[in-house]
């Protein structure tokens, strides 16, 4: 009975066991001989050759270039007339006449105003016939004088009689002279009822009108010349650039201004003026240039683009400037070599504008220098014209 309760139990296990084998062999063979299926495709990739290279990357250039480039710098300008005048009325009365019209350009003693003369006239006629009856009087007084010395000297007439004639005389020749003043003035007042343009340049605003009663120096002026041949464009530089401006000072400094969206050639003008401090604030010098402005291209008031130039540097090593690209480490070009390949190279600008940049150091001269396309660029990749490739496109 021991026996077989020992015996029954191993006899039981042991059939369990092997059918659980032989159910999970055929999977196992069936995972190996997928895996190894998989080993023997990702082996047959691996040997299937490297990963293709990128393709090349289409971009512009152009050749950097030694030739003669001028010294010049930017700067933003304001337009000021030379002379400013407001014109007003030295004397008071009727506006009788306009001899201009408002916004037309007049030249320097053209008539602009005419004030009512009569009342200035009548005090003039009033002055002169004071002046000349004081003149006769004084005619009668200095003639008595004269004779009422001889008479004094004999004794005919007292030294009070005497004293009294020539004081006489005296007051009549003080009022004589008050008397010709007045009529002077008389004139100035009707002359002044004429007002005639102090410069020339062109007119504004009309502030009164024809029959109106105009008021002696009113704060209001009738009307603003503004001279506009020529005229003057002021601009602020940092003051770096002061040491060159005065180096150069005593040449002709050209100048160029260019209205913002105007067409046609920019005005052309001369260095004129350089403020005699610097701004501590700003740390900025005033300097102003002189436009002949003939055309009247130039407006007072305008801001225009300014251009100056001190001089041309010869054998500069200049490139574009949209070949100049900006980075962490500071400004760099792409150069492309003789195997369509491009080499990251530092440059030092020396100075440079929307067209050109005149570089100091990293460029020697006859490289070529990627213009367009550095985004997609890395140092070593390769490149393909842009040219050559619209050229392959149009063969096809």
């Amino acid at each position: 009975m021991r026996q077989r309760s020992a015996a029954a139990p191993h006899h039981a296990f042991f059939p369990v066991t092997a059918r659980r084998a032989l159910a999970i062999a055929p999977l196992a063979g069936v995972l190996l001989a997928a895996g190894g299926a998989m080993m023997t495709v990702g082996c047959g990739g691996s040997e299937g050759g490297a990963r293709s290279a990128p393709p090349p990357v289409p971009v512009l250039a152009a050749k950097v270039e030694r030739k003669t480039m001028p010294v010049s710098f930017r700067a933003i300008g304001n337009v000021e007339a030379i002379e400013t005048v407001g014109v007003k009325a030295r004397v008071g009365g009727e506006l009788q006449k306009v001899g201009f019209a408002e916004g037309k350009s007049v030249r320097a003693g053209d008539i602009l105003f005419t004030i009512d003369p009569r009342p200035y006239r009548a005090a003039l006629d009033q002055a002169e016939a004071l002046l000349a009856r004081d003149e006769a009087l004084l005619a009668k007084a200095e003639d008595d004088t004269r004779r009422y010395a001889g008479l004094v000297e004999k004794d005919f007439v007292t030294r009070e009689q005497f004293a009294q004639i020539t004081s006489n005389a005296a007051a009549l020749r003080a009022a004589v002279a008050a008397d010709r003043a007045k009529v002077e003035s008389a004139k100035l007042d009707l002359s002044f009822c004429t007002i005639t343009a102090p410069v020339s340049g062109r007119t504004g605003n009309l502030m009164v009108k024809l029959g109106n009663l105009i008021k002696a120096n009113d704060d209001r002026p009738m009307v603003t010349i503004n001279q506009t041949e020529p005229i003057y464009v002021s601009f602020a530089v940092p003051a770096q650039l002061l040491p060159a401006v005065l180096q150069r000072r005593a040449a002709a400094v050209g100048v160029e201004a260019v209205v913002p969206g105007a067409a046609g050639p920019p005005a052309s003008g001369t260095l004129t003026f350089v403020d005699n401090a610097v701004d501590t604030s700003t740390s900025t010098i005033l300097l102003k240039a002189t436009f002949p402005n003939r055309d009247e291209r130039l407006w007072p008031g305008q801001f225009v683009d300014v251009t100056v130039t001190l001089g041309e540097e010869a054998d500069s090593v200049v490139c574009p400037s949209a070949a100049v690209q900006t980075g962490q480490q500071g400004q760099f070009v792409f150069v492309i070599n003789d195997d369509q390949t491009v080499e990251l190279r530092s440059v030092t600008v020396d100075r440079m504008d929307e067209r050109n940049a005149v570089i100091a150091v990293g460029l020697t001269g006859g490289e070529t220098v990627v213009t367009d396309g550095q985004l997609r660029l890395v140092p070593g990749g390769h490149v393909v014209l842009k040219e050559s490739v619209s050229e392959k496109g149009k063969t096809s």
